[in-house]
């Protein structure tokens, strides 16, 4: 069965420091939720007062229709996966997959064949009689999934699972992690504070900053679309020059420091006023590169990297203001340190926000956010 989980109004509290307040969040039955941040936003806290592991002070917590905020974590029902993996270092890796079956009285004539079932649901039944410590990094995160998975919990929590990993078994074990959640439909909470890794494995993003959410979207939605400036800057590079906007005819015209004018067609009707202070955002994939001598924002080369695919050009522009470019990678050399360039500007995908408030004021922004209160 799915669950729904519902929050509402949530406080956390410790001693006199609020650290959450009224925090409102709907996360789907059976989706691959994400709680992403810096360090210290509030993520973890959030997933352990989900978890019954943090007393909460304020505010309503359901699974579907049922209050849990007074349920014992043994009755809640989930699966935990923690950073540091948590498995037991004298038990073989089958007994660690079977304890969670034991603790819960499960009927002992069918614990080995459960256990068979999400052991190689995990590609580990080969290694059932191993000790944890004759065991990768990435078959113990395994181990921890299967031990998680086995007691068939309605809510499956994670909480940074793959930090410890190097780059390479983060990618493998993320792809898995997502399939596995994938074929069984559980509904996940996973925190995390890479975004590469939330982007590549979630149906929705919540974006958390200081205890508050900031934006809940897809991927998609909040790289292309991010409702604030603060959410821009986290998710991915961005590079931000300061504009005033003019109205006319119905499109917004943003002048930059720099003497170039840039046309949206993309500003919501409301947001377009005469004198508006903004910010642009650029990703460095939304400037291109191209001879001094066409119409773009001026700027110098400062440095280039060579990654195969792409290059990444590191330049100032002609105002000082510093900025990343990613081109397509060439079978021409690359643009020298020191060339001057003009970058043209791709209005269908930069965002402007407010300067006052750093809001977005583009149209497209789906912030399921709204829709928690």
């Amino acid at each position: 069965m799915s669950v729904e989980i519902r929050i509402k109004d949530a406080v956390k509290k410790y001693g006199s420091n609020t650290v959450i307040q009224d925090l409102n969040l709907n996360i789907r039955g059976g989706e691959f939720f994400t709680l992403l941040g810096p360090s210290g936003c509030g993520k973890t806290t959030l997933l352990r007062m989900i978890a019954g592991f943090n007393s909460i002070e304020g505010g309503d917590f359901y699974f579907n229709s049922t209050r849990i905020n007074d349920l014992d974590p043994a009755k809640r029902n989930i699966g935990m996966v923690f950073q540091n993996y948590a498995i037991f270092p004298h038990l073989t890796v089958r007994k660690n997959v079977e304890f969670g079956l034991k603790n819960r009285a499960f009927p002992k004539d069918k614990i080995h064949d459960q256990a068979d079932k999400f052991l190689k649901l995990m590609q580990i039944d080969q290694l059932a009689d191993r000790m944890p410590d004759r065991l990768s990094g990435g078959q113990q995160q395994r181990v921890a999934l299967a031990r998680a998975l086995c007691i068939e919990p309605d809510v499956l929590l994670m909480d940074e699972p793959l930090s410890n990993l190097d780059a390479k078994l983060r990618v493998e074990m993320r792809s898995a992690i997502k399939e596995i959640q994938n074929n069984i439909g559980i509904t996940t909470v996973y925190v995390t504070h890479d975004q590469e890794e939330a982007m590549a494995v979630s149906d929705r993003i919540a974006v958390m900053n200081g205890g508050v959410i900031q934006h809940v979207g897809s991927p998609k939605n909040i790289y292309q679309r991010p409702a604030n400036v603060f959410v821009a800057t986290f998710i991915g590079r961005s590079n931000l020059l300061p504009g005033v906007m003019k109205a006319e005819g119905g499109r917004a015209l943003v002048s930059l420091p720099t003497g170039f004018t840039a046309a949206f067609d993309t500003v919501r009707k409301e947001c377009v006023k005469d004198g508006l202070p903004v910010m642009l955002c650029a990703r460095p994939e939304e400037l291109i590169v191209q001879p001094k001598d066409q119409p773009g924002i001026r700027a110098v080369v400062d440095d280039c990297v060579f990654l195969g695919l792409n290059t990444h050009y590191f330049v100032h522009l002609l105002t000082g203001e510093k900025a990343e470019i990613i081109q397509e990678s060439t079978i021409d050399s690359v643009i020298p340190q020191g060339t001057e360039i003009s970058l043209r500007l791709n209005t269908a995908k930069a965002n402007l926000f407010e300067k006052d408030t750093e809001r977005s004021i583009m149209t497209g922004v789906e912030n399921d956010l709204n829709a928690a209160g």
